[in-house]
């Protein structure tokens, strides 16, 4: 029995203003993409392209989902270690290369701020970056440089960090490690 999961996707332009693409200026990037049961996600191009700023782009939605792929790994892996997580929040970037008339993702950098119930799971919190690189789906079809820089894993205890969250206690604030 096969684990082969299939996921469809309809994704339909609606950017014609009535000559096509008759000239790279004479369209929108406007795309609805769809998926049964779910909101219709508003994507273009990055504004660079000609598109609108205000939708999703492609390059926003790589880098969204491997942010995510990589958040529920982790909650996943703590889980298997039995490292009780209470907050998770990231802050990624992505840099792409410009090559011609298109590029590549040459570096995506994870930045998540984990808190732990209790001191005791820090280090098992941070400790597990070769059972999460097995689970982190999306990455592994990823070409560019995949990292991440755990900015904290504290207990409820830490101190303010600029994001709103705790910080500056227990913890690897700031260790970079490659996944």
């Amino acid at each position: 029995m096969s684990d082969d999961r299939l996921y469809r996707v309809s994704t339909t332009w609606r950017g014609n203003r009535g000559s096509g693409t008759s000239g790279y200026r004479d369209y929108d990037r406007a795309v609805e993409v769809e998926v049964a049961g779910k909101p219709v996600l508003l994507g273009s191009a990055d504004k660079p392209f000609r598109g609108d700023p205000g939708r999703w782009n492609p390059e926003d939605l790589l880098l969204a989902a491997l942010s995510q792929c990589h958040l529920l790994s982790y909650l996943h892996a703590c889980v298997l270690r039995g490292v009780v997580v209470t907050d998770y929040a990231d802050q990624a970037s992505g840099v792409m290369a410009v090559q011609g008339n298109g590029g590549r993702f040459r570096e995506v950098v994870l930045r998540p701020w984990v808190t732990v119930a209790e001191a005791s799971m820090v280090d098992p919190a941070d400790g597990h970056r070769p059972t999460l690189r097995s689970l982190w789906l999306i990455a592994q079809g990823a070409t560019c440089a995949m990292s991440h820089t755990l900015r904290n894993v504290s207990a409820p205890d830490g101190g303010p960090d600029g994001w709103g969250h705790g910080g500056g206690g227990i913890g690897s604030s700031g260790r970079p490690g490659r996944l």
